[in-house]
């Protein structure tokens, strides 16, 4: 027998006739038995198996509308799935009517042959970095069940990571991909906002959000990003000897936790080893924007604008610390709003100047390691410290309209750092081009097994009868 991985891997299975859509959907449903963590907010395997039986009978027919066909994947929370209710990880829509259509993001899944096996759990609203979610549990990080997965796509990384799906699609509004992708060793890719349709989403911040994919490869995102964009970009690997990668301490490297610095510092001398060129450079601008307008002021005005009304008759159902974060942007005028969306040019126009003449700025995608569940349930200032903590470098790629892409930079036996590929608006390709590359230089450790419990239980092909 065989571990297939991979969507590539997974894919061949399928198209040599070693594995059938139904045969992998009954290894995911074994897996997620095994093993939910929390993981899910509503899983639906009847209707799964549906879909994996109409995907095998299309692949009779000659019919394999793109390489996630007959794949299992599993879908945030926050997007619409026609016939089922969008409640965002709260209590507040759990009565919610049934979405009358797809998100326009999951109807291109659907499209491409996407088995879909479940929502998966979150923060509530998608507004924290940690993914404790008081109503319906905290995943667990798969490396260890006393630490947080990372939010909010918690529930995303962890159906990836425990081998329920192959891919899962999640939201980054300041971090939201990447920083459970970081926690649980695993690849996320935050696109250019633009590139992917947000019609049918639950919104935080029309100014951030973005959608995108948790996989275990960088070869897994770069094909899901086709299927949710629409674009086939061409992001073969790029040689990484002659590759310009711009360093920063300025304000992502302070007060980082020793295993982070040691895997990031590890990570920046084999790419030196490999050929690449690393530039310190300094970017002030950082410390100035964050020092008088806070990254997450947009987020906050945003988002109260929306939950305002559900607020005024719901705030008892709301989980206590998203409800306090919300109040924040209650507060904010229009001015300061407008000064806000000012500040944000300014960091735009100082990010094109400062990385024009690098091909990815490299940072430490989260500053710390994942953080035991229990103190942060305990103590209300732990854990606001913490999250904001969380989200500061990854919330910068989404101020300065950015895209990234973090891969696992730890080795075994140690707990998960990501390493940040980032890129300015629209440089989606490259940055996927040289994470593959940065990748392979690095090793793939959701291809090893080493995270503890069922994180090493991953799909297994063998011939069927």
């Amino acid at each position: 027998m065989t571990a297939m991985t991979t969507i590539r891997a997974l894919q061949a299975g399928l198209t040599h006739s070693t594995l059938t859509a139904s045969e992998l959907l009954e290894q995911s449903a074994a897996a997620l038995e095994r093993n939910d963590a929390k993981t899910y907010m509503r899983v639906d395997i009847e209707g799964a198996r549906l879909a994996a039986t109409i995907s095998d009978s299309l692949r009779l027919r000659g019919y394999v509308p793109s390489p996630l066909a007959g794949l299992p994947v599993s879908i945030k929370d926050l997007f619409d799935i026609k016939g089922q209710a969008t409640a965002a990880g709260s209590r507040v829509l759990s009565d919610s009517p049934p979405a009358a259509r797809d998100s326009l993001a999951v109807a291109r899944l659907r499209e491409a042959g996407a088995v879909f096996v479940g929502r998966t759990n979150m923060s509530e609203f998608a507004f924290s970095g940690l993914g404790l979610n008081p109503h319906h549990g905290t995943p667990h990080n798969p490396f260890d069940a006393n630490r947080v997965a990372g939010g909010s796509s918690s529930g995303a990384a962890t159906s990836v990571a425990l081998g329920h799906v192959a891919c899962a699609l999640g939201t980054d509004t300041g971090g939201s991909l990447r920083i459970p992708a970081a926690f649980c060793g695993l690849v996320g890719f935050k696109p250019t906002a633009r590139r992917v349709p947000l019609d049918g989403v639950l919104p935080l911040s029309r100014s951030f959000d973005s959608a995108g994919p948790i996989a275990r490869t960088v070869d897994c995102c770069a094909l899901v990003d086709a299927v949710l964009s629409g674009q086939s970009l061409d992001t073969a690997a790029r040689p990484l000897s002659g590759v310009r990668f711009g360093v920063t301490t300025d304000y992502v490297t302070d007060d980082i936790d020793q295993e982070v610095a040691q895997a990031f510092n590890r990570a920046m001398d084999l790419l030196r080893d490999a050929g690449a060129s690393i530039e310190h450079f300094a970017f002030p601008e950082l410390y100035d924007i964050a020092g008088r307008y806070p990254l997450a002021g947009i987020t906050a005005a945003e988002a109260w604008a929306w939950h305002r009304k559900l607020v005024e008759h719901a705030a008892d159902a709301y989980d206590p610390r998203v409800l306090k974060r919300l109040k924040t942007g209650e507060g904010r005028s229009a001015a300061d709003y407008i000064d806000l969306l000012a500040a944000r040019e300014i960091l735009i126009r100082a990010a094109r100047m400062r990385l024009s003449k690098f091909d990815a700025w490299l940072m430490p995608t989260v500053a710390i390691a994942p953080p035991e569940i229990a103190a942060l349930e305990r103590d209300d200032n732990y854990f606001f410290a913490t999250n904001a903590k969380v989200l500061r470098n990854p919330s910068i790629v989404n101020f300065m309209d950015g895209c990234a892409l973090s891969v696992p930079c730890h080795r075994p036996g140690e707990l998960p750092v990501g390493l940040s590929i980032c890129g300015l608006a629209l440089s989606d390709a490259a940055i996927l081009s040289i994470g593959r590359s940065v990748e392979a230089l690095l090793g793939s450790p959701a291809l090893s097994g080493e995270a503890s419990g069922e994180a090493s239980g991953l799909f297994i092909a063998g011939q069927h009868n």
